[in-house]
């Protein structure tokens, strides 16, 4: 699914390399109001709230190498988001090396994993993890239940979409951001099916069922305490990576919203010096750290994981406007397979949508209940720039 996203939003990135991706397709197809509610929607809670997630997730592992206490957490999260958001405040070279940097240490991280594993697999190990035999669930419970697991899956492999939003800024959009969407999920199908090919083989099917932490509990079993230290470090490096990934490109969504006159003006902002989305990068700065510290980000990501989805259905969505019209842009990339490829995606999103509504009603009702908020922001926008 990660693949056939990637081909779909490669042609999309190719036919119209511009800043804010997915907010641009959507406004240029289906109107303002959609496009508004996607950027909304990021804004307050996906983006913003994944940063302030995972941030958190950063703070405890590196707390807990250095022997702080949970008291350190907070401060720490806050800290690496205001750091990194500098980074990128200061041009998108010194965010793309961060990237660079951290992508390789979680890469390490991941093939040293995948090694034990390896070995396990050779016998290395004295006493490995055994299949177990489970009893299915029953064809209705067995398509939610798989719906339900897919969201959190797709997640993991997911960030690939945040290539297009940086479109405007990428050398011969056309040819290296396919190649780079392409070739960056094939390298993240690569190392995440042999990392669970590791994870069976050390902790069996029973094993990895009850770890909360599969990767430490690896090499723990296969090279002892020091390999909890290791991969530790690893997920430090990894958490790192995605608050710098999201703090790069989300951004984009934002100033192109402003510049729509659809939000503050100062977000519209582009340094003069940097040529970064400066205001934007501030603004989703202070909003994440202030949901790190709240709290409230886990229970907002609860409400409206299935908005995501939404939404990405809907971008790839637009590929079939595109394709309709003579002025969707020229492109050096077709997705191939069309229109199987982009049909598949978007009946996986309508999937994943109603498995999250059937799991949790309430929650989705919650963050429909957010989204539709958008609406009279937009209305509020809208009438304020006429």
């Amino acid at each position: 699914m990660a693949l056939i996203g990637a081909l779909c939003f490669a042609e999309l990135g190719a036919r119209r390399p511009l800043a804010g991706g997915g907010y641009v397709y959507l406004r240029e197809t289906m109107g303002e109001l959609p496009a508004f509610l996607y950027g909304w929607t990021q804004l307050v809670v996906i983006n913003s709230g994944g940063i302030a997630a995972v941030a958190i997730t950063f703070a405890g592992y590196a707390c807990g190498l250095v022997g702080l206490g949970e008291h350190g957490i907070k401060p720490l999260a806050v800290t690496a988001i205001l750091v990194l958001s500098i980074v990128n405040y200061l041009g998108i070279r010194p965010g793309s090396i961060t990237q660079n940097i951290l992508t390789i240490l979680k890469l390490l991280a991941l093939a040293g994993v995948i090694g034990a594993g390896i070995w396990a697999l050779t016998g290395g190990a004295t006493e490995l993890g055994g299949v177990v035999e489970q009893q299915p669930a029953d064809g209705a419970g067995m398509w939610k239940l798989l719906g339900i697991a897919l969201i959190p899956v797709l997640f993991s492999y997911g960030g690939w979409q945040h290539a297009n939003h940086i479109g405007g800024e990428i050398r011969s959009p056309g040819k290296n951001l396919p190649r780079a969407l392409l070739l960056g999920v094939a390298t993240v199908v690569l190392f995440y099916v042999l990392t669970n090919i590791a994870y069976l083989s050390a902790l069996g099917v029973e094993g990895l069922a009850a770890s909360s932490t599969p990767a430490a509990d690896t090499l723990v079993k296969m090279v002892g305490p020091v390999g909890g230290k290791l991969i530790g470090l690893g997920i430090v490096f990894s958490t790192l990576g995605f608050v710098n990934l999201v703090i790069l490109a989300a951004p984009r969504i934002y100033q192109t919203m402003a510049a729509d006159g659809l939000f503050f003006g100062r977000v519209a902002q582009i340094h003069p010096r940097y040529h970064t989305p400066s205001g934007a990068i501030v603004f989703q700065g202070i909003w994440a750290a202030v949901l790190a510290v709240s709290g409230t980000y886990a229970q907002l990501l609860d409400y409206v994981v299935f908005g995501d989805w939404i939404f990405f259905g809907l971008v790839v969505a637009t590929l079939f406007f595109y394709r309709r019209r003579t002025d969707g842009g020229d492109s050096d990339f077709r997705a191939p397979g069309y229109p199987l490829t982009p049909m598949i995606f978007v009946a996986t999103a309508v999937y994943v949508v109603i498995s999250s509504i059937l799991w949790n009603p309430l929650n989705a009702l919650l963050g429909a209940g957010l989204i539709a908020l958008g609406v009279p922001v937009f209305l509020f926008w809208r009438r304020r720039r006429g």
